[in-house]
This record gives structure tokens, C-alpha cells and sequence, in this order.
């Protein structure tokens, strides 16, 4: 009996899968993304602290690795998935446990005298109702929740990467702000300088009501651009600290600026190269990778299944008794499952598993494309805004040397008042426009960064 329980054991713990062999499927995107290489582009993935270089960038970054609850969630669904695939893949091998037993009774028989009450004891090892796993359905479980537990660790990779990239964006609209509203402050303050002027030229006769009012309304618009800028401005120093977590860290305001800010460009390589550097396509397809083995559980769900329960121990009438010679037992009980009517429980089980299969090939295949459009996208952008940069450059540029010779002609008599306003007034534009496109320009960056996957963490 012994020989026959350790065979059985080992057949069940090599038992067959009935899951269908898994196959990744063809990624539904083009060959390449249409935009050629450039020289001097590095390769991805890069280490986030040599990507972002700004000190006062990485001291957001390391605040919000540390503090953000989010990505503790995320750490914590790690845990719950490690838990579950321990507790599936414990149920592969036998539970040997120990027993002790005892009980006092009386046996009565009709028409014999009154029997005696008797005592019982009984010590034993064994198994108890492990499954014989012959069609796989344990192992599928197991498999299943690997795939599961692999899956949280990507998603927490895929969740460290959306926060760098996040805090990342929004330090470089809060820097963006700040040198917005510096700027604001500064063409505020020249403003109300030039209505004192204005004022003072128009109360002796030498300035027009038009003048004055043209001032007057440029003033006013200043002061509702700094209103509106300083509000944003608190609101992107809140988004940072909900970031990192903590509300008390300092805006840096000596940063460098946003024009000095250099990121490295990166080379985007092939879309197929996505599937490994991305944590949420790998998330994807872990989950795909669970899917599948959850059809081979509910398959093995219409087969047989035989459970073993078996110990060994000694039985006697007495505690002292109870290790002594004569006194061995031992059991040996296999049972045999067999499903005849479940009212179609088992034909729904697996076409609900299929279901769920087909569900998470989409979802593989739409988060597939999804990550082409935005390295394209990105891609694109970083064409065009280097191209737009240049041009907004040579425009702010000509504004500087048009509000120079605007003012030096205004001094000599030869260029109007409004002339003089104009060219102010169109400065200030272009200076902001110029700041919002360099933002623009290092947010594209970072966009692209976490579109071709970030750097490699750990454990990748």
C-alpha cells in the first residue's frame, strides 16, 4: 500500500496540462514609427538620475519614490499577489499533518448483557485529502497566479515609471510658471513706470487720451496675467507636493532655467523592442499569460479528480498503552471524483475562461498600439517643436532689438508713444511664448521617455 500511495504522489505531481500552449501575439503596429534617427541620440533605457539632471528635479523625484501612496499601494498589491501564488503552489504538495485522538463510549448489542465503557486513543501521521493533479488543474492555478504575481511587479514598474515621468512634467510647468511670472512681474513694473510717464506727459498737454489709456489698459492686463499666473503657479507647486508626498518641500526658485535645461534625445529603435522595455506591456501579457492558464483549470474541471488521504499511527485503550507493540494502523483511502450533471456549471466555467482569454488578447494588442501612438506621437513632436523653438527664438529676438530701436527712435522724437507700447507689448508676448515652448519642449521629452519605457529596473 505504501508503494501504491508514493506512485500515485509522484504521478500527480508530474501530472499533464490541459492549458493551450501559449503563443505571444503578432504585435498589431508597423515595422518602424516613419521618423528617422538623429546623430547624438542615445539609447533607452537610461537611468532616470542621468536623464533628469536638475538637483532640484531629483530631490522631487527621490521625495516622491519614497512617499507617494499610490506606488505604496502599488508595492502592496505586489505583496497580496506573492501571497496568493504561495498559497496556490502550496496546494501542489501534499499537507502532512500529526493527530491525536480520543473518545469514551459504550457499544450495546440487543439481547446481550450491558457493555462496558470503553476508552480510545489514537496518535497518527498522514496526508489528508490531497488532489492527485492528472489533468493539471492545481498546476494551471499555480500558474495562473504566477503569471498574476509577475504581472503586480510590472505594474508597479509600469506605476515608478508614471511618477517619475509625472513629477518630472510637473516641476517643468512649475518651473515654467515661475520664469512666466518673473517675466509678468518685470513687464509690470516697466508698465506702471511708463503710465507714471504717460500720465505726467498727458497732465501738460504732450500726451493723448489714447496714450494714456493705451497704457493704462496694458497696466491693467499685466496685473490680471500676474493674478492669473500666480494662481497656477500655487496650484503647480500643490500638484509637486501631492507627488511627492509632502506638502512641506520647498519650490526651488534659483533653478536653472527651462532654455538651459538640457535633456539627452533619445532613439527610439524598433516598435518590437516595446515589448520588452515597457512594464505595462509586459504587465499585459503576464495577465494574458494567466488567462491561458486559467482555461487549462477549467478544462481539467471535466475530468476526474481523485483526492488521497493516508496516515499511519497506533491505536490502544489506554494513554501508556498507546505506543506499544501491537497497536500500529494505518489508512489508505483514495476517492474518485467523476462529474456526471453540474447543470452546464463546467461548460460555462470554460467559456468563461475563453472569454476572458480574448478579452486580454485585446487588451494586450490595444495597449500594443497604444504605446506605438505615443512613442510616434512624442516622435512628432519633437520634430516639430524643435523646428517651432527656432523660429520663436529668432522671433524674440527681433522683438529685443524692435523694442531698443523702438525706444531709442521714441527718445529722438521719431517713433510715437503707441509705437513704443506696441513693441513692449509684443516682447512680452514672444518672451512667453518662448518660455511656454521650451516647457513644451522638455515635456515632450519626458513623454517620450516614459513611451519607450524609461529605464531598466530592477528585476527586469
Amino acid at each position: 500500500m505504501k508503494a501504491m500511495a508514493m506512485t500515485l504522489l509522484a504521478l500527480a505531481l508530474a501530472g499533464c496540462s490541459l492549458a493551450p500552449t501559449y503563443e505571444r501575439p503578432a504585435a498589431p503596429v508597423p515595422d518602424a514609427y516613419g521618423t528617422p534617427a538623429q546623430d547624438g541620440q542615445a539609447a533607452v533605457p537610461q537611468d532616470w538620475r542621468a536623464y533628469f539632471n536638475d538637483p532640484a528635479l531629483q530631490a522631487w523625484i527621490d521625495a516622491a519614490l519614497k512617499n507617494n501612496r499610490n506606488l505604496r499601494v502599488a508595492a502592496l498589491r505586489i505583496q497580496e499577489a506573492r501571497a496568493l501564488y504561495g498559497v496556490q503552489q502550496a496546494d501542489r504538495l501534499p499537507s502532512i499533518d500529526g493527530t491525536g485522538e480520543f473518545s469514551r463510549g459504550r457499544a450495546a448489542e440487543p439481547g446481550q448483557p450491558r457493555m462496558p465503557v470503553t476508552d480510545r486513543y489514537r496518535a497518527a501521521i498522514g496526508i489528508a485529502a490531497f488532489e492527485l493533479d492528472f489533468f493539471g488543474r492545481v498546476k494551471s492555478l499555480s500558474d495562473a497566479a504566477l503569471s498574476r504575481y509577475l504581472a503586480s511587479e510590472e505594474a508597479h514598474r509600469a506605476a515608478t515609471l508614471s511618477l517619475v515621468s509625472e513629477t518630472a512634467a510637473a516641476y517643468f510647468n512649475q518651473r515654467s510658471l515661475a520664469e512666466q511670472l518673473r517675466l509678468t512681474e518685470s513687464t509690470l513694473a516697466l508698465r506702471e513706470a511708463t503710465l507714471k510717464l504717460t500720465q505726467r506727459r498727458y497732465d501738460a498737454g504732450l500726451e493723448t487720451a489714447v496714450g494714456l489709456r493705451t497704457a493704462q489698459m496694458l497696466v491693467e492686463s499685466s496685473r490680471a496675467t500676474h493674478a492669473e499666473l500666480s494662481r497656477e503657479y500655487r496650484q503647480a507647486v500643490h500638484t509637486l507636493g501631492l507627488l511627492a508626498g509632502d506638502f512641506t518641500l520647498p519650490p526651488d526658485t534659483d533653478a536653472v532655467t527651462l532654455e538651459s535645461q538640457s535633456l539627452t534625445p533619445l532613439a527610439a529603435g524598433l516598435p518590437s523592442a516595446l515589448l520588452i522595455r515597457r512594464p505595462d506591456l509586459r504587465q499585459a501579457e503576464d495577465t494574458l499569460r494567466a488567462a491561458n492558464a486559467d482555461i487549462g483549470a477549467a478544462r481539467a474541471a471535466f475530468f476526474p479528480s481523485v483526492q488521497l488521504t493516508t496516515d499511519i499511527g497506533t491505536t490502544a485503550g489506554s494513554f501508556s498503552d498507546l505506543f506499544g507493540s501491537g497497536t500500529g494502523t494505518w489508512t489508505f483511502a483514495p476517492k474518485l471524483t467523476l462529474p456526471i450533471f453540474n447543470a452546464g456549471r463546467n461548460s460555462a466555467n470554460l467559456s468563461l475562461a475563453e472569454a476572458r482569454k480574448d478579452i486580454a488578447i485585446a487588451q494586450y494588442e490595444g495597449s500594443i498600439q497604444q504605446a506605438f501612438r505615443e512613442v510616434a506621437d512624442a516622435l512628432s513632436a519633437r520634430d516639430t517643436l524643435r523646428a517651432q523653438i527656432d523660429a520663436q527664438r529668432k522671433v524674440r529676438d527681433a522683438d529685443r532689438d524692435r523694442q531698443r530701436l523702438t525706444e531709442r527712435r521714441y527718445e529722438r522724437g521719431v517713433a510715437s508713444y503707441l509705437e513704443m507700447l506696441e513693441a513692449q507689448r509684443s516682447l512680452f508676448e514672444s518672451e512667453q511664448e518662448f518660455i511656454r515652448l521650451q516647457q513644451r519642449r522638455l515635456v515632450n521629452a519626458v513623454e517620450l521617455y516614459k513611451a519607450l519605457g524609461g529605464w531598466e529596473q530592477p528585476g527586469t
